[in-house]
């Protein structure tokens, strides 16, 4: 999932910088102080192309910096939260969206935070914080946070519930290919293998290409000693991959099968 902004004014970085730096000799406070934001603004959206971009170190010295020059700002501590949870600092990330959320409740950190939450294996509080999230329905991301709330009620074993969530989630984004793979997630890990397959063959009419349905009608196909028809997925998979390591990783589960 990538941390989504707009997209950053880079043809305006060096005036704003010439701008700032002339204010120093003449202008008023108030010309600095907009400076100054504007400044602190550009290196939040540096920082976040960054992250988006996976340049970790990039977005941790642009956002670090937008902080210190504008402190508090929970847009800048949300990414800096999700910039953490790349990092694998478990605890530093809910720091920050605790911080963030206690400055202004806005429901793209909810949502966020509700994600780290369900990596943390915190399943009702993921489920009471994607809630709060969803209570805005002026939330751009509601299919994101509807899978999130899946995400959680699956980990509490509510399985009716979480494949409503992700039914929800599918109806806000049809293009999205991801509920779906909840859906069948869900089933696999239920045992439920025959809705599971099912539903992996369907995505994989529609997404050749895509290893991560591959990987899950493996798991299903494995599981119900379909050994052959596990071979003939993968030799179809890895004609079809556009990627040399998508290549190689199916030769390597085929060897694997023999």
């Amino acid at each position: 999932m990538k941390f989504a902004i707009i997209r950053p004014l880079w043809k305006f970085a060096f005036a704003i910088c010439c701008a700032l730096i002339i204010s120093g000799c003449a202008g008023t406070t108030q010309k600095e102080d907009d400076q100054q934001d504007k400044l602190a603004s550009l290196h939040y959206q540096i920082g976040v192309d960054a992250l988006n971009k996976g340049k970790l170190p990039k977005a941790f010295d642009e956002l670090i910096t937008s902080d210190t020059m504008r402190p508090n700002q929970p847009e800048v501590l949300d990414a800096l939260a999700y910039a953490w949870l790349l990092r694998g600092d478990l605890e530093k990330s809910e720091a920050h969206y605790r911080k963030s959320l206690h400055i202004k409740a806005l429901a793209s950190t909810q949502n966020n935070f509700a994600n780290l939450l369900n990596k943390m294996g915190r399943y009702a509080e993921a489920e009471a914080m994607a809630r709060k999230a969803l209570n805005d329905p002026r939330y751009p991301n509601q299919d994101f946070a509807f899978i999130n709330l899946g995400d959680a009620l699956l980990g509490q074993d509510k399985f009716d519930e979480a494949i409503r969530s992700y039914g929800q989630a599918q109806l806000f984004n049809s293009k999205n290919i991801l509920p779906q793979l909840k859906v069948a997630n869900a089933y696999l890990r239920h045992d439920r293998l025959h809705e599971a397959r099912a539903l992996y063959k369907t995505l994989l009419l529609q997404n050749g290409d895509s290893r991560v349905v591959v990987m899950g009608l493996l798991e299903v196909l494995k599981k119900q000693d379909e050994q052959a028809e596990a071979r003939r997925v993968l030799t179809q998979f890895s004609q079809q991959a556009k990627s040399d390591e998508d290549k190689a990783w199916a030769a390597i589960e085929l060897e694997r099968l023999r």
